[in-house]
Order: C-alpha cells, then sequence, then structure tokens
C-alpha cells in the first residue's frame, strides 16, 4: 500500500549525508537522485524514504504529531541506529529502552525536525 514516505529538507546535502549513513544500518541504498530529492530503498523492499526540497520553494517544516516508525531487527540494532542517528546531527527524542513488556523503542528528529521512533518487538 505505501511505495515510499518523503520528507521535506532544507539543505539537501546534510539531509543526504545523514540518511546515507543512517539507512545503511538498513541495508538500504540510493536509487534515486537528482537535484531536488533523494529516495533510498532497501534490497526486496517496495518501500522507500526519500527527502525532498520543497517543490513551491518555502521552506521544509516538520508535522507537528508527524513520526515515521521504524522496524529494528534486535535490540542492537535498535540503539545502533539511534545512536547514528545522534552522531549524524540528530536530536534525542526518547532515547533506548523498554516501553512496555516485549516491546523496546527510541526516539529522534534528523537535522530538519522530523521525527522518527525504532521498535523492536520481541
Amino acid at each position: 500500500m505505501v511505495s515510499n514516505i518523503v520528507l521535506g529538507t532544507n539543505n539537501l546535502e546534510q539531509a543526504e549525508q545523514f540518511y546515507d549513513r543512517l539507512l545503511t544500518l538498513f541495508d538500504a541504498k540510493q536509487v534515486m537522485k537528482n537535484e531536488r530529492s533523494i529516495l533510498w530503498k532497501s534490497a526486496g523492499s517496495d518501500t522507500g524514504i526519500a527527502v525532498c526540497m520543497p517543490y513551491d520553494g518555502n521552506p521544509a517544516s516538520h508535522g507537528n504529531g508527524s513520526m515515521v516508525g521504524l522496524k529494528a531487527k534486535s535490540v542492537e540494532q535498535l540503539e545502533n541506529v539511534y545512536a547514528t542517528a545522534l552522531k549524524q546531527g540528530g536530536s534525542c527524542e526518547g532515547e533506548p529502552g523498554e516501553r512496555k513488556p516485549g516491546v523496546n523503542a527510541a526516539y529522534f528528529r534528523d537535522p530538519d525536525g522530523n521525527k522518527f521512533g525504532i521498535f523492536y518487538l520481541e
């Protein structure tokens, strides 16, 4: 049902560096790039994550209450993704930990303020 998730950016070069390092942890690679946008996908996946300079020329902004959820294969991957996001200029929205029995999560924002949650369900 979902083909991709598109997030706005005000700095495509910074976003490229952030997502290249972050999404490689999910074995994702750039599959499309032009002067306004970049799309990453994992091998065998029909769903991708893209960043894009807004078409209307206005500044990109994040949505209040919006969040992209990522699925981790282990607690270790969850912690690694969270740490990588912070090292690449992201900010903490909730440190890794068990949220309820069997559910581990962490939350962060990318340099443009887009919010992500990463989840591991035991």
